[in-house]
């Protein structure tokens, strides 16, 4: 699991730093640079498979711009000249780091980014430093730990830190693609970023089976997640797919996959209760949009979600992120989540005292630069529970952090 991320030099972030938990939950006001924080880790992520161009990081989700979109651009600070980024991961056989320092002429700009600095380490030393390598300087657009994971053991804590941060992917779900009448551009072998072909994800979570990697039956835990997001949804039940659009009751006009997720209204009469992801509340298509995220065995072992409260009533909300925390937490496959909300139920139904739970709240310097304060439970937050303050009300009341100045 990767424990801390460090940032210098990319978009709001220069001299940050965040140390993670498995569920992670980022709140703070419009334009704190919640976002950037995600992409940083994108960035990170293209340079651990090998190269950084704009097709890298559009397959992870990360907003293109111009080279000098990417680096600060603080009055009372000069812009460096390399962006720095590096991850750290901890586990029982001890520890691993990746750090790269990235750059793009900024008045020339070129296709793909150079290495200017590249360094794989654990415990026992340093497995990869670009300076010192042969070939460190002879192509300075493609990534060497890329090509130094096929030499790893494969259950070393440094290939699953590469391997983590190369299949990170931020998901950002927007309803046409959901409702499966738009085409995701950013397809991804779980389902699109923008939550396209949501219907095979959930048939393949329905399916429960062996995972993707031909392991062993995950002994329901999949039928599991199902069953509690389709309690969250209390008209429909089930929730099944449809291999034809005209069998969800879809017209013809209205363009569609060949899966189709569809749900049955119990208030409605049999033969007339078909409900068509076209048709439903966008609430029911996320939560299994997020049933999806924690569950499937395809989706990356380090995952992001931007706006997790999209289309959600707050007690939903609050609901959805009190489950989707066990179902990430006692998920078979190792999973650790980063998402960005703006809904102050979701933190209520975050439990604090888990440490795998983090909760942070963002915000800018008066320099402008984004920094990341943890909210941990104290005395404080204790004898204000006593009160009955919730965290939602104290996120609300600025007592927290995470709030813009209005």
């Amino acid at each position: 699991m990767i424990t801390k991320i460090t940032v210098d030099g990319f978009k709001s972030l220069a001299g940050f730093e965040i140390e993670l938990g498995q569920v992670n939950v980022l709140i703070g006001s419009n334009g704190s640079g919640k976002t950037n924080i995600l992409e940083a880790i994108g960035v990170l992520g293209a340079a651990a498979h090998g190269q950084v161009d704009d097709e890298a990081l559009d397959r992870r989700g990360v907003r293109l711009g111009r080279p000098e979109r990417y680096v600060p651009a603080f009055r009372e600070i000069t812009a460096p000249e390399h962006v720095a980024i590096e991850a750290h991961g901890d586990g029982r056989e001890g520890s691993a780091a990746y750090r790269v320092e990235l750059t793009n002429a900024r008045d020339m700009p070129r296709p793909k980014w150079t290495y200017q600095a590249e360094v794989l380490r654990n415990r026992e030393g340093v497995l990869l430093d670009r300076a010192s390598a042969p070939n460190g300087r002879s192509n300075t657009e493609a990534g060497l730990a890329a090509a130094q994971l096929a030499t790893l053991p494969a259950s070393s804590l440094e290939a699953r830190l590469l391997y983590e941060l190369r299949e990170y992917a931020i998901y950002t779900p927007t309803t046409p693609y959901l409702r499966g009448t738009a085409s995701d551009p950013q397809q991804r072998e779980a389902m699109g970023l923008s939550g396209g072909r949501l219907a095979e994800a959930v048939l393949a979570l329905m399916m429960e089976g062996r995972n993707a990697q031909g392991g062993p039956s995950t002994d329901g835990y999949r039928e599991g997640v199902c069953a509690q997001a389709m309690e969250l949804t209390d008209w429909a039940h089930p929730m099944y797919i449809v291999s034809f659009p005209t069998e969800a009751g879809i017209a013809a006009g209205v363009p569609s996959p060949r899966m189709v997720l569809a749900f049955k209204d119990r208030y409605m009469p049999e033969g007339r209760d078909t409900i068509s992801a076209y048709e439903a509340s966008e609430g029911a298509l996320y939560v299994a949009f997020a049933a999806v995220v924690a569950a499937h065995p395809g989706v990356s072992g380090l995952v992001a979600v931007d706006d997790f409260d999209h289309a959600l009533n707050p007690r939903l909300a609050r609901a959805l992120i009190e489950r989707f925390c066990g179902w990430v937490i006692d998920n078979p496959i190792p999973r650790q989540v980063i998402i960005t909300t703006h809904n102050p139920l979701i933190l209520d139904g975050l439990d604090l005292t888990d440490d795998r739970i983090r909760l942070f709240a963002v915000g800018r310097t008066s320099y402008g630069r984004t920094m990341a304060h943890r909210v941990e439970v104290d005395e404080r937050l204790l004898a204000r529970a006593k009160e009955g303050w919730t965290l939602s009300r104290l996120w609300v009341m600025g007592e927290i952090g995470g709030v813009p100045p209005v």
